[in-house]
């Protein structure tokens, strides 16, 4: 079965309005076949230009979704389906209209709103995509410039400083070390702060004599225990010469008895 052609003229044109980011709507009565290939051409990639019916185009707007076009779509009417950059195709028909009067624009459709011919002329007077880009980048490219010379600017007074400040050390060494601190008073100043060392060897100096002091008191103990141990001895000594005694004198009385023996 064979289409109609008025379906798919209007599929055709609403498949046009929800693949286009922009739209731009004209009058085109008088213009040349001629022309409106010029005007095509003049347009290139941005956007394409076409021919339509009021009545399907309505149906075909109302299918994609755009809203309020019904007013501008009175009498013969072409409409520019921008693919590109809206200000492109915008700059391209306001400059064919320059030239060929019989083009006028109505209006347009972007980003979900309606333009009217004044609002297409004034986006058209606006730069480009591609110039407001290449703009941006030089704004960028001169902003990082001058943050590069500020953040050098500080490292370069620092060093200029530093090796001012080196140069006059050399001349008089004082300046880094104290006035009138000669380099030897500083090393030996830094001698004295290395000096904690001894500190931390001094409590174990100091526990080496309490080690020994039990030690001693141990061997005091131990010549107490030998005299404690002798004193036994020396009264066994007494006692025996105690006991010796009493036989010594029986020794003396029995010798003289005996000599008066003999006496007699």
């Amino acid at each position: 079965m064979a289409r109609n052609p008025k379906s798919t003229s209007v599929a055709e044109i609403t498949e046009e309005f929800r693949s286009s980011s922009a739209a731009v709507l004209t009058e085109y009565r008088g213009l040349t076949v001629a022309q409106l290939k010029e005007l095509r051409r003049s347009l290139g990639g941005n956007a394409t230009y076409a021919v339509v019916k009021n009545t399907l185009t309505k149906i075909a707007a109302k299918d994609a979704g755009v809203e309020g076009l019904d007013s501008l779509l009175a009498g013969p009417s072409a409409i520019a389906f921008v693919k590109g950059d809206p200000v492109e195709a915008a700059k391209g028909i306001r400059d064919f209209a320059k030239a060929h009067p019989k083009l006028v624009i109505k209006g347009g459709y972007l980003d979900g709103k309606v333009l009217s011919a004044a609002d297409v002329t004034t986006l058209a007077d606006l730069e480009s995509r591609e110039v407001l880009l290449a703009k941006l980048a030089g704004a960028m490219n001169a902003s990082l410039q001058q943050a590069v010379s500020l953040f050098a600017a500080p490292l370069s007074q620092a060093a200029r400083a530093i090796d001012a400040l080196r140069a006059a050390a050399e001349a008089d060494p004082s300046i880094i070390g104290g006035a009138g601190t000669s380099p030897a008073a500083a090393a030996a100043t830094e001698a004295e702060a290395d000096a904690p060392a001894p500190e931390v060897e001094a409590p174990a100096a100091e526990a080496a004599p309490e080690v020994e002091a039990p030690v001693a008191e141990a061997s005091t103990d131990a010549a107490e225990a030998d005299a404690d141990a002798a004193t036994p001895a020396e009264a066994n000594a007494e006692a025996s010469t105690e006991v010796d005694a009493p036989v010594a004198e029986a020794s003396t009385d029995a010798a003289a008895a005996a000599e008066e023996t003999a006496a007699g």
